[in-house]
């Protein structure tokens, strides 16, 4: 008998030391789950006050109106992870002290995690600006993929993120040109997704803009940063909106300066995004 509580002791122990090892549970981002509905109760409480109580006190009696919905994305910012795992990106979304997150990571094997409601704020973009906007976190919908930064990116993940790219297009009728990178939004600061990333397959499935240089003749006078402002870039810093271009749209070009074959792809699509 004693012999057989030892064994089964000593069994209990190692199947404890394993699931510690290996974690056992079966609900192993609970903890996140559960602070994520927190969140999400805490911004609700806020939307339902009555009266109003944001910008201004209220010194005469509040007139509700009921012509109202939620804000809606008008732009996708695709990234990549710079980790070395889809586990790993998943496990850094789920902590709070980590201060990043996004609403889409997409793994190699074309697996979709949805880590946030669409009409939430994720942190993803940073200090970014893109045309006239400037708080870019508040104005899109960003998509992880699971890339190291320099490797190319699986067919799965690519074929998944084309669905999820038409729901989300569909969804909020979000403009052709409005699907860009991390590196679009801050040149200099940014460089993802990474040059392996297939821009001009997203535009033929009509997510981005490409070009078409056949027929261009340069006009004489060309001004190349009025042209990069008109797509988008912010070019108070002009070569590292350069940068950002060249990672976008001439991605085997790795040069600081722009030739007359770069100068021609920049003024056909400066006339498309205008």
């Amino acid at each position: 008998m004693a012999n057989r509580k030892f064994v089964f002791g000593s069994a209990l122990w190692a199947a404890m030391l394993v699931c510690a090892m290996f974690s056992c549970s079966h609900a192993p981002y609970a903890a996140s789950n559960r602070r994520y509905r927190q969140v999400s109760k805490s911004l609700a409480k806020v939307l339902r006050q009555y009266p109003l109580q944001d910008s201004i006190s209220q010194t005469v009696p509040w007139i509700a109106s009921s012509n109202f919905d939620l804000r809606r994305p008008n732009f996708v910012i695709i990234h990549h992870t710079a980790q070395n795992s889809c586990e790993q990106t998943l496990q850094t979304f789920a902590t709070p002290a980590s201060k990043v997150s996004a609403h889409y990571v997409i793994c190699k094997d074309g697996t979709v995690h949805h880590m946030l409601n669409d009409y939430f704020r994720a942190w993803q973009a940073g200090v970014s600006k893109w045309g006239n906007a400037s708080d870019i976190n508040s104005l899109s919908v960003g998509i992880e993929l699971d890339n190291n930064g320099y490797e190319p990116f699986s067919p799965e993940q690519i074929n998944s993120l084309l669905g999820l790219l038409a729901v989300l297009k569909k969804n909020y009728n979000i403009p052709t040109a409005n699907f860009i990178g991390h590196a679009d939004v801050a040149p200099g600061r940014k460089v993802d997704p990474n040059r392996n990333f297939p821009w001009q397959t997203l535009a033929a499935n009509g997510f981005g803009l490409w070009y078409d240089t056949a027929a261009i003749v340069l006009p004489n006078d060309f001004d190349t940063l009025r042209a990069l402002r008109i797509i988008g870039y912010d070019v108070s810093h002009p070569d590292a909106a350069i940068q950002s271009f060249k990672i976008h749209f001439i991605q085997t070009d790795s040069t600081a300066g722009l030739s007359e074959a770069d100068l021609k792809i920049l003024f056909d699509l400066a006339r498309k995004y205008q």
